[in-house]
């Protein structure tokens, strides 16, 4: 099979189209024909040596999520039949035919979604779920805030959060980018480089804050919480140190968490994409949620392509596709963030959703 292997940690030459064996299945893991995977900001990292958790890169197949076809099952895998349509969450592997994936870690690929939009779904659905739902456990009439909302996981938790119920505010690095943020159902939209969401936002405050920027965010971020508001990091691109009041904490019962999806357990996977099918597939269903795609080009052409994902601010995905069906929707256009996909076999198809 073809696979997209980092040589040694580094920039994104070390990237290279390589034959590799088929892998096999262990008893509770499946194999799957990869027809679209996904990029993420933490494969960026990974191929550079420097995401928490990834151990030796030298070898590693990157990709976190995948969609395709069961194509084997192992011995003691009960509910997937070979044939099957899945989407997966995966901790490496993704870029290539096939994927070795624990069962547990599949979900069914909803009906009207392109494998290319399945694809989509793993990484950012089970990061916002468990960081803003889980961990942030946002409610109903409270209002969320998110940094980078123009980013794949902005866009998932507008989406999400507007359907259960809640307000949504979001920063963004531009006006276009505020614009699509509004447009798919966000109350507020804040320029970062134009205006200080502090300010902004000070009058109405927040329940919950998704960061992934960190720095001098945080001591802003805890300002502008609400008592008993809730601030969840999943990254932190400007710093991971910064300055605030414990007492206020304290005081305001505020809470600070935050997590990592890769290195976490497969039971905590396994059991974090059973509540994901239970909670947000049903709003698939509806038509309150999708996810967004632009733009394609081959998996020969990753290392040219990633090369110019460097800019601080910046999240990647990027899918693969097999054969030559027609995406079933058409490709947004004018949307925050690009997203790629790709349309035949040895073709990667990556989304780059600038995240801020």
């Amino acid at each position: 099979m073809k696979a997209v292997v980092i040589q040694e940690p580094g920039g994104a030459e070390v990237l290279q189209l390589q034959d590799r064996s088929r892998p096999q299945p262990a008893p509770h893991q499946l194999i799957v024909r990869v027809l679209a995977a996904g990029v993420n900001r933490p494969d960026v990292l990974m191929r550079q040596g420097k995401y928490a958790g990834s151990g030796e890169v030298s070898g590693l197949v990157p990709g976190l999520e995948i969609a395709g076809i069961v194509e084997q099952c192992g011995a003691a895998v009960g509910r997937w039949r070979a044939g099957d349509a899945v989407c997966a969450l995966l901790p490496a592997g993704g870029y290539a035919d096939f994927a070795v994936v624990d069962a547990r870690h599949c979900l069914p690929v909803p009906a009207g979604l392109s494998m290319i939009e399945a694809a989509a779904l793993p990484e950012t659905v089970f990061t916002v779920w468990h960081n803003v739902f889980q961990r942030g456990a946002l409610q109903a009439g409270e209002t969320l805030l998110v940094h980078g909302g123009s980013s794949g996981i902005g866009t998932t938790a507008i989406q999400l959060a507007k359907a259960l119920g809640s307000r949504v505010a979001i920063t963004a690095g531009d006006a276009a980018k505020c614009a699509a943020c509004l447009a798919l159902g966000a109350d507020w939209a804040i320029n970062y480089k134009t205006e200080d969401f502090e300010e902004m936002l000070k009058q109405a405050g927040a329940d919950v804050i998704l960061d992934m920027i960190g720095g001098e965010y945080i001591a802003k971020n805890l300002r502008l919480l609400k008592d008993d508001g809730r601030l969840v990091f999943i990254n932190a691109m400007q710093g991971a140190a910064g300055e605030f009041d414990a007492l206020e904490v304290m005081r305001r019962r505020l809470s600070i968490t935050g997590s990592t999806l890769r290195p976490r357990s497969d039971e905590f996977k396994a059991a974090l994409a059973a509540e994901v099918e239970r909670q947000v597939w049903p709003l698939i269903a509806a038509g309150k949620f999708r996810p967004l795609i632009d733009k394609t080009f081959p998996l020969a052409e990753a290392a040219r392509r990633t090369a110019s994902w460097k800019a601080a601010r910046t999240s990647v995905r990027l899918y693969w596709k097999r054969g030559r069906e027609a995406i079933k929707r058409p490709i947004a256009k004018g949307r925050a963030h690009l997203q790629w996909a790709f349309l035949n076999i040895r073709e990667i198809s990556c989304y780059v959703k600038t995240s801020c």
